[in-house]
């Protein structure tokens, strides 16, 4: 009997799990990457260790998709955080779980996840095509019959797209993949870049640039109103903030951004204490060093790299006595400290956003086969669809799941 021949366009991790389990499943399967070596995002995620899942409880990590998350229920049933951390370990790469509930390679080395996948695939055996650019597909009677590359047609019974979103283009993430399933009768909700810093009006005063604070809360307000806070870490970049709360932000900045709303930051710098609470520390402070410069002051306070941005911000001079400090002077430092606000001005590209907001519409993909519902034989796994998380593992959760079940169904359908 002929093997079922089918073609995953992508060599990221959806890609390559999506290749792997239609092999394991008894398919004849061809890997389609345009870059010169697939896997090429997968190296960089994490800073180049790659937190490749969450030990978040299924409902949990679904919330952290946002109002899109319902929809990964079915593939994160079948293949989640457990089985994906066996998966790993009994191919030989231990996993380390750490704070946050993130898991990484124990080496903290993110090529090894790539190499284990080449090495799996090539047992299998999986034929790899590198710079293989996918031109089209060719469809008749709304059915998938072959990909158009730049060097051949390949005839198929099946195709995975798995191409990714446009962010980091330079990894071969340049959104490619749209244009195909919309010749496959897709629509595709506009894209925008998520999970990427936040360019501040005036730029950071240059002192503050490098700094990386932890335990602040961060507030994001749109029009003035207060939409979501985070506590964590934050950073400041050479003109924008970035760091964990302000990615997971981002998304609801970025659209209300592109809907011509005012945005901004407000950063609570000592949110363990109420204002109450915090003034009373204040008036202790500055009786008992009364007689130090209030920049001496601060240094006890905050961060030293602050210091200058703060006395620039509450123009209080940095030479005047602890014990000389007015309560008008006290209570605007006061404020400073709990609600530093900045204006948000827009966001840094797609080369420098995590992820990829937007993509094909799910309600047009079958989401317990992961099968088009607009042209039979297509597959699509990954951030190619309308679907983006938090940071923590969450987004590299959902393209291993949906690879894993478009790879099982494409196999077996």
């Amino acid at each position: 009997m002929n093997k079922k021949r089918i073609v995953v366009i992508g060599g990221g991790a959806a890609g390559l799990m999506a290749a792997g389990q239609a092999a394991e499943c008894g398919a004849d399967v061809i890997l389609l990457e345009k870059m010169k070596r697939p896997g090429r995002k997968i190296c960089i995620t994490g800073k180049g260790r790659c937190n490749i899942t969450n030990s978040a409880a299924i409902p949990d990590f679904i919330e952290h998709f946002g109002k899109n998350g319902r929809f990964l229920r079915q593939a994160f049933a079948r293949f989640f955080s457990t089985e994906l951390v066996h998966f790993f370990e009994e191919k030989g790469l231990p996993v380390t779980l750490e704070r946050g509930g993130r898991y990484f390679p124990s080496s903290g080395k993110a090529p090894d996840i790539l190499n284990l996948f080449l090495r799996w695939l090539k047992k299998l055996p999986v034929q790899i095509r590198l710079n293989s650019r996918v031109k089209e597909f060719v469809i008749k009677d709304a059915r998938i019959q072959a990909v158009k590359t730049t060097k051949e047609t390949i005839p198929c019974d099946a195709v995975i797209l798995a191409t990714g979103g446009a962010s980091y283009p330079s990894t071969g993430s340049t959104g490619d993949g749209y244009a195909l399933a919309e010749s496959a009768r897709h629509s595709v909700d506009a894209i925008r870049p998520a999970l990427v810093p936040l360019e501040i009006s005036g730029g950071i005063e240059p002192s503050l640039i490098g700094l990386e604070l932890r335990n602040v809360e961060t507030k994001l307000f749109i029009n003035n109103k207060q939409k979501r806070k985070l506590f964590g870490e934050l950073h400041f970049l050479k003109t924008s903030l970035s760091g964990p709360t302000i990615l997971t932000l981002s998304g609801d900045a970025v659209d209300a951004l592109r809907e011509g709303k005012k945005v901004s930051i407000g950063l609570d710098l000592k949110p363990a204490l109420s204002e109450q609470k915090l003034d009373n520390r204040l008036i202790r402070d500055f009786e008992k060093r009364h007689k130090e410069q209030f920049s001496e002051v601060l240094r006890g306070l905050m961060a030293a790299k602050l210091v200058p941005f703060c006395l620039q911000q509450t123009a209080i001079p940095a030479d005047k006595l602890a014990g000389e400090i007015t309560k008008k002077e006290r209570k605007k430092f006061l404020q400073w400290l709990k609600n530093n606000r900045m204006e948000v001005s827009g966001h840094r590209p797609f080369s420098e956003a995590i992820v990829t907001a937007g993509g094909i519409k799910l309600k047009e993909v079958d989401p317990k086969t992961m099968e088009s519902k607009c042209t039979k034989g297509l597959y699509l796994a990954g951030e190619v669809l309308d679907l983006n998380g938090n940071t923590g593992g969450y987004n590299l959760q959902a393209a291993f799941s949906t690879g894993w079940l478009a790879g099982q169904a494409a196999a077996k359908e």
